[in-house]
């Protein structure tokens, strides 16, 4: 079962259209006057959140550096992938597609995962991040849809929620003058994901016999019905019909 070599790219290409999502938000400075003096991109990256935390905050002092690392920034990291029962479907299901009308693939029924992801957003004022989470919570109500191209063997596209489950916000703001402000906002996603298996590859079906019986046991047969593309070794693209032939008991 288990040495069938596949591998679709499901969470790389989940990971990458989630981030695909913030990778364009901007930010307006403006004077006292309210005229924008500066628009400014905001940089995101994928990075465990220690990790993000402990490069901004290095040297945090402003008199024992020329220059600090730019602000705002944004940055995400997975944390969990969990099982999803509430989407299960039978497994048995298939997804079929049909190669050059002489061969067809197969697929089963996916396996529904949940990943969580979690948004951070660093700022050195409070405009600046109300500006970028602005920009983030009218398409999450409370959840955005995403197409990725699953399986492109069956050429299999996978709707792709994306919900918003918590906002979380710090404002630490503790020490003397030269100490920078730490103003971060925490947003927790979960994305709603397919797990697809191997794609099988076999013969289309061109002859199929069914038996019929008539008591519960299976002991006594009824009927045998046979029923075959006519010609036999016609392909899906060509032009058939059927014979059918039904042997009584």
């Amino acid at each position: 079962m288990l040495d069938q070599r596949f591998y679709w790219g499901t969470i790389r290409k989940a990971i990458v259209a989630f981030g695909s999502m913030f990778n364009n938000i901007t930010i307006e400075r403006k004077d006292a006057d309210g005229n924008v003096v500066q628009i400014q991109k905001v940089p995101l990256a994928y990075s465990p959140k220690q990790k993000f935390l402990t490069k901004i905050r290095q040297q945090p002092n402003v008199d024992t550096q020329n220059v600090q690392i730019v602000l705002p920034r944004m940055g995400f990291e997975m944390i969990s992938l969990d099982y999803d029962p509430n989407r299960k479907i039978a497994p048995i299901q298939q997804s079929r597609t049909i190669n050059s009308g002489t061969s067809a693939n197969s697929q089963y029924a996916p396996t529904p995962y949940n990943i969580s992801i979690l948004l951070f957003i660093y700022a050195k004022n409070q405009d600046d991040g109300l500006q970028i989470i602005e920009q983030i919570l009218p398409y999450f109500n409370p959840d955005y849809n995403l197409t990725i191209k699953a399986v492109p063997e069956l050429n299999i596209r996978n709707d792709m929620p994306i919900i918003l489950s918590t906002i979380g916000f710090e404002d630490d703001y503790e020490g003397d003058l030269t100490t920078r402000r730490s103003i971060m906002w925490t947003l927790s996603f979960t994305i709603k994901l397919n797990f697809y298996g191997p794609v099988t590859k076999g013969s289309i079906i061109r002859k199929v016999t069914a038996t019929t019986f008539n008591d519960p046991s299976l002991t006594q047969q009824r009927q045998i019905a046979t029923i075959q593309t006519n010609p036999l070794l016609a392909n899906t693209t060509d032009t058939f019909g059927y014979l059918e032939n039904f042997e009584d008991f």
